[in-house]
């Protein structure tokens, strides 16, 4: 009898989301800098992912299956998220597994994002971090986490280095929250991340992203450059109604050697995002016009030539469940 209460009162959660989009790139080229969303003048895929979570006692587990372009780029297979989670107590959790990565403002899933295309920040971190981690929930205002994770989006290790993270949590006021990130390793690099949000009143809700990575700087000098990247954004969003809110994202990013944004030079950019979200319920549009800007030619123009802006158009349908 005991284990059929429990049952009923922890069932099997199943949840997820499917989505697509059209965009149109004003050049007539595929100027597509951050992750997702790369196709141009063509109606297509984001992923269908579904979430299997129970809870049981103190143990719980979480999956997340994912398929289609969006999963594809974001993961090596299927898993998004593959975790089990025990609570030590009621202040100390300990969790093993795959799970989306701690680091950053924006998700994979675009039911989390307010933006349908991604920032560079998010498309240049981690997605994922496999590995064993132990959180702390001191109060209210305040969190930590330490763990140990494999190399970067990856369900198995096979560098031999492992990364250490550890993320902070505080909420200097009602409706303030804030993170600061840090993860290294010798093989993934080191990234120092700063994500906060402040909901300044029931419609209208302030954003901030900030990081830098680099290659090799804390623990192996001898890494050399490469993939190193400073770069912020901010995001503002107001809810007109239940079924209408308009958001603006502006980021800079700056390439510090080149080894990001594929040239053979340093580069800065300047992206400029506006979203809507229309519906309510499950169903929600996201129409959206994006303008990138750089201090070099990186995108490609009507004729095919180095520019350094382009912009672009998209509609993104998102569903829920």
């Amino acid at each position: 009898m005991t284990t059929a209460q429990g049952e009923e009162e922890n069932p099997l959660l199943v949840s997820g989301s499917v989505d697509g989009y059209y965009k149109y790139d004003f050049s007539g080229m595929s100027n597509s800098p951050t992750s997702f969303a790369n196709d141009q003048n063509s109606f297509s895929l984001g992923m269908a992912n579904i979430i299997f979570s129970k809870e049981v006692g103190k143990a719980s587990f979480v999956a997340d299956l994912a398929f289609g372009p969006r999963a594809d780029q974001s993961a090596p297979g299927p898993i998004q998220n593959l975790y089990v989670s025990y609570a030590i107590s009621d202040k100390v959790s300990v969790t093993s597994g795959f799970m989306g990565t701690f680091v950053g403002y924006e998700v994979i899933s675009p039911t989390a994002n307010f933006n349908y295309s991604t920032s560079y920040l998010f498309s240049n971190g981690p997605f994922q971090n496999g590995g064993l981690k132990f959180d702390f929930a001191i109060s209210e205002k305040f969190a930590f986490m330490v763990g140990v994770f494999n190399e970067f989006d990856s369900y198995s290790n096979t560098s031999g280095g492992l990364d250490f993270g550890t993320q902070l949590y505080f909420s200097p006021a009602a409706g303030w929250d804030a993170y600061i990130n840090f993860v290294t390793s010798n093989d993934s690099g080191t990234e120092i991340d700063l994500t906060t949000t402040y909901q300044v009143t029931d419609e209208f809700m302030i954003g901030l992203n900030a990081a830098k990575r680099t290659l090799g700087e804390f623990f192996d000098q001898d890494m050399g450059d490469g993939a190193n990247f400073v770069g912020a954004a901010l995001y503002l969003n107001y809810a007109f109604s239940d079924s209408f809110a308009l958001g603006i994202r502006g980021e800079t990013f700056e390439d510090e050697d080149g080894g990001v944004l594929n040239d053979d030079f340093g580069s800065k950019v300047t992206s400029f995002t506006i979203s809507a979200n229309v519906g309510s319920g499950p169903l929600k549009l996201i129409p959206e016009l994006r303008f990138d800007s750089a201090n070099e030619d990186l995108f490609m123009d009507a004729d095919g030539d180095p520019t350094d802006s382009f912009a672009q158009f998209l509609v993104a349908c998102v569903f829920s469940f």
